[in-house]
């Protein structure tokens, strides 16, 4: 396999792996954890350095899992970057938004949880509009100021949200959001392609995207229908399933079929070919994989392989394939 590489996190001093591992919907729910420590340590070996959690993952259980995995691989603190994020927390009024206190309560759980003493990413999960934004920069200012938190961002907000979110930051003198995690696949590409543009350079915005392959449609997984044991076929996935048996989601299908003989021709697989497009855009900092077993993730890893084979006539292919109407792509 190609040797990892790294990137900023936007104008930020730290370095992400381009491709780093994350547990929603496996862990817990899928993989226990003499499974999540093997795919923890296999991801490592591979120069991956960065894992992702949230407190809605498993209801906390991800975060409990991945903190005991932490735990018995005993690695060095300052080899690896752990995140979390704050939204739903639980049932009650005061356990999800993004109020102060369930921002610091939900950062005092992650850090219990993951049996670490800081977290180096803390994302604010979705915006919540019944809390005042200054109120939600406040907290997450703070918790940087008192050393539980390195870096915030933000997950699925709209651009002039992270904007105002910035600019009420350096108003109160408070460390600003650093990174923002979107959905970013060859399907799903507004976001982070048009709506972000101009915040890459305006305020150095970094980008830690999630579902490179479209809950698996693009791992080719759904050709047949939904197989028993898949993540659309678990209790809590409806909505995903909606959407793969909507009239978009099969033509989402059918396209993949398309791309998984272009990628025949290239020597890889197609959830490959997928994961090393996102990575041609430099504006994505990290690609975030999700894995239910060994065999899975070394495939999901050969995407670094696949990358140099990715010519300008090889994505023109691809885009012929994947838009319906004719579009400019944007200049990275």
């Amino acid at each position: 396999m190609a040797e990892m590489r790294y990137r900023r996190l936007g104008k930020s001093g730290l370095k992400v792996s381009e491709l780093s591992f994350g547990s929603w919907v496996t862990f817990h729910k899928q993989i226990d954890l003499a499974t999540s420590m093997a795919l923890m340590h296999q991801a490592y070996e591979a120069g991956v350095n960065f894992y992702d959690n949230a407190e809605a993952y498993a209801s906390g259980e991800s975060e409990r899992l991945m903190g005991e995995a932490l735990r018995q691989l005993g690695w060095p603190r300052s080899s690896y970057i752990v995140s979390t994020k704050v939204y739903w927390g639980g049932k009650l009024p005061t356990q999800k938004g993004l109020s102060k206190k369930h921002i610091r309560d939900a950062c005092d759980n992650g850090l219990r949880r993951l049996q670490v003493d800081y977290l180096d990413l803390y994302f604010c999960h979705r915006p919540d509009h019944e809390t005042p934004l200054e109120e939600t920069v406040r907290a997450m200012g703070e918790l940087v100021q008192q050393g539980k938190v390195l870096h915030w961002g933000t997950s699925e907000w709209e651009t002039d949200q992270i904007a105002e979110a910035h600019g009420i930051a350096r108003e109160l003198g408070l460390a600003p959001p650093t990174m923002e995690q979107p959905q970013y696949n060859l399907f799903e590409r507004t976001k982070v392609e048009r709506d972000y543009a101009r915040l890459y350079d305006s305020i150095g915005l970094g980008t830690t995207i999630w579902s490179p392959l479209a809950s698996g449609i693009l791992a080719g997984k759904y050709q047949d229908g939904v197989p028993e044991g898949s993540r659309m076929s678990l209790a809590g996935m409806e909505w995903l399933r909606a959407e793969l048996e909507s009239s978009e989601g099969r033509r989402r299908v059918a396209m993949t079929s398309e791309l998984a003989l272009l990628a025949r021709e290239l020597g890889a697989s197609v959830a490959q070919l997928a994961i090393a497009w996102c990575l041609l855009n430099p504006r994505v900092s990290t690609v975030i994989l999700g894995a239910t077993n060994t065999r899975q993730l070394a495939e999901n890893l050969g995407a670094l392989d696949v990358l140099p084979k990715l010519s300008p006539q090889v994505v023109e292919r691809i885009e012929a394939i994947v838009e319906s109407k004719p579009r400019p792509r944007p200049t990275y």
